[in-house]
């Protein structure tokens, strides 16, 4: 297999073994759009160029177009009105019997209990620019009532979508990660299995002084850590870790500890 593809199947594999932020609509009353892949080998072709949340929708687009169930009607639909973007929708699709509006996320957050008072605000972007609580809003008071502005209803019958009984729900996926110093929080609204490690600052890294670490690319941040990368000693990945922190960016990286066992981390400037 040519390595664009062993890459892309290694993201695609990390994509689909992400699990969804919450259950039902357990969050801002936001129902969660659940798919199984029916299909876990990737043949097709996405530009390497694009953002990563973009390069999501890639698989997304992928992984409904498996369903025999699901039809995908319309896609990163830019709504304007007098040569002003008022905003976009990511999906239009019929499953079964029923039209959706769905939008896609993929999100990294950390759980940080000096913010906000509850578990959903606790939650905050690796770089403290953005937060769950944020971006929950936006969805609820932005992305989904777009679709019911005038313009956007009238470019909806334009393109033939019956408006009349269109459902709206979220795929909304994440990973989330923990403390270091208190790594063994359980989480009561979000899930658990959204969990998939923890971040630590330089003086909490002397811990893993023995270690071997690995910085990926960030469309490499979605797979699951593995051997065959070229790791970095400790002092190497001070110093190379170094030039991320000095600009406000907590870089993602693996640490390979002297059992054997990966781990998924995220290096904090703050």
């Amino acid at each position: 297999m040519h390595q664009k593809n062993k890459d892309l199947q290694k993201r695609y594999d990390g994509f689909l073994q992400t699990q969804s932020l919450w259950k039902n609509d357990i969050a801002y009353d936001l129902k969660q759009f659940y798919i199984t892949a029916k299909s876990k080998k990737i043949d097709t072709i996405i530009d390497e160029k694009l953002r990563l949340g973009k390069y999501i929708e890639r698989f997304v687009s992928f992984q409904i177009s498996k369903e025999k169930d699901c039809t995908i009607l319309l896609e990163n639909i830019q709504i304007q009105k007098d040569k002003r973007t008022l905003g976009e929708l990511d999906c239009i699709l019929k499953r079964n019997d029923s039209t959706i509006h769905l939008e896609i996320v993929y999100k990294f957050y950390l759980y940080d209990k000096t913010i906000g008072n509850n578990e959903i605000e606790h939650f905050i972007g690796p770089n403290r620019k953005d937060s769950l609580i944020e971006k929950l809003t936006k969805l609820k008071e932005k992305q989904l009532p777009l679709l019911y502005s005038n313009t956007c209803l009238t470019y909806l019958k334009n393109q033939k979508i019956d408006t009349n009984n269109i459902k709206q729900q979220v795929y909304f996926k994440a990973q989330l990660f923990l403390p270091f110093n208190n790594k063994n929080i359980k989480l009561t609204t979000l899930n658990n299995d959204c969990i998939v490690g923890f971040y630590l600052n330089t003086k909490e890294l002397q811990d893993f002084i023995n270690c071997k670490f690995y910085i990926p690319n960030k469309k490499d941040w979605l797979i699951k850590p593995h051997e065959n990368v070229e790791w970095l000693n400790y002092n190497d990945f001070k110093s190379s870790s170094k030039n991320y922190l000095e600009r406000k960016f907590s870089p993602l990286f693996w640490v390979k500890q002297q059992n054997g066992e990966i781990l998924k981390c995220f290096l904090v400037w703050w």
